[in-house]
């Protein structure tokens, strides 16, 4: 199947009260890991795409691995989307192919935010072929990347106002709209369990009626991805005296980490949530795999030393294949997990 702009999956969605799971790409192993669930699932998907993974990995690289695994799988329908663009990437993306582009223009004052996602939608809209606009209203909390929110003390007061949304989506002409209900960017989301704001969904729904909404910063932040990682780089990969410290002070590489739970996505998917993004996870879910890969590779070493070095020296697994490939397979069951939560699994063949 060729590239997908969302429009199509969104209306899907919308009938059919499930999201699109729109997760972000920065390398060969993210992309394999994330597609390889999908066609497990025979779900669509939402490949995002950021400023700093263009820096990173550089467009070419990404957009020929891209190409390769919509080959592989041609019955996935795919989306390739800018995620948090501003006014110049989001027009060269255009350029590019992305089949989706988000402005995110939340930082701007009300008009402001409505002149340049105009103009983005205007240029977007009459390419050839057409490409998806997403915009935002209101504003995150959390850090990721280049997207500073507000604090965490403060993110119930820049919820998004249902009053400005029609004016706003009918001014734009966006296709989509990413809404502040409560959630927030990157592991350390919240100091105590978020309460998301599903009234204001509703009430925007009724406003807007089968407009697509977004939720960013929907992460859920599994305990057993901090558990591998404030385990392994912390007491596995130290000495007895770091290991007898942390345990004795409660010290953790990744303390007082909290996410979305996922019964709070499944709720919103079946509103007028047609799309969640998620990428704290698969940096969570990758970067714990290979820690715990190098973290068993130095318990090993560590009993050998203290067994008073009888045998042959434990080998340290430094080829990149050792650790990668178990990272990647990690992706897999997480997005995997994902797409049922999202209620996208086997929702590949409405888009024959």
């Amino acid at each position: 199947m060729a590239l997908v702009n969302t429009k199509k999956m969104f209306d899907e969605a919308m009938r059919g009260g499930f999201a699109i799971g729109a997760f972000n790409v920065n390398n060969m192993e993210l992309l394999q890991g994330i597609l390889w669930a999908c066609k497990e699932k025979q779900a669509p998907v939402i490949l995002q795409i950021s400023k700093g993974a263009r820096k990173y990995a550089n467009m070419r690289y990404l957009r020929a691995l891209i190409d390769a695994g919509c080959a592989e799988m041609p019955e996935i329908p795919v989306a390739i989307h800018l995620d948090h663009g501003d006014y110049d990437t989001s027009m060269r993306c255009i350029d590019e192919g992305f089949t989706s582009v988000m402005y995110d223009g939340s930082h701007e004052p009300f008009e402001k935010n409505i002149e340049i996602t105009r103009k983005i939608s205007d240029y977007a809209h009459a390419h050839k072929p057409y490409v998806s606009v997403e915009a935002e209203l209101g504003k995150l909390g959390g850090i990721e990347e280049d997207v500073v929110g507000v604090s965490h003390d403060d993110v119930e007061k820049f919820l998004t106002d249902p009053k400005q949304v029609k004016e706003f989506v009918t001014r734009t002409g966006c296709d989509s709209l990413a809404v502040a209900i409560g959630t927030s960017h990157g592991a350390y989301k919240f100091k105590h369990a978020p309460k998301l704001a599903f009234d204001r969904i509703a009430e925007i729904a009724k406003l807007v009626p089968g407009f697509p909404l977004v939720m960013h910063g929907s992460s859920s932040v599994p305990p057993e991805f901090i558990e591998y990682i404030n385990t392994y780089a912390v007491l596995e990969s130290h000495n007895k005296k770091m290991l007898e410290t942390a345990a004795r002070e409660g010290w953790a590489q990744m303390p007082n980490t909290m996410g979305v739970p996922e019964e709070a996505i499944t709720r919103a998917s079946k509103m007028a949530v047609c799309k969640v993004n998620i990428d704290t996870d698969l940096r969570l879910a990758m970067t714990a795999s290979i820690l715990k890969v190098w973290g068993s590779c130095n318990a090993e070493l560590m009993k050998w030393i203290e067994g008073g070095r009888k045998g042959s020296q434990p080998k340290f697994n430094f080829d990149p294949r050792e650790y990668l490939g178990p990272a990647r397979e990690a992706i897999k069951v997480m997005v995997a997990r994902k797409l049922d939560v999202l209620g996208v699994s086997g929702k590949a063949s409405l888009f024959k």
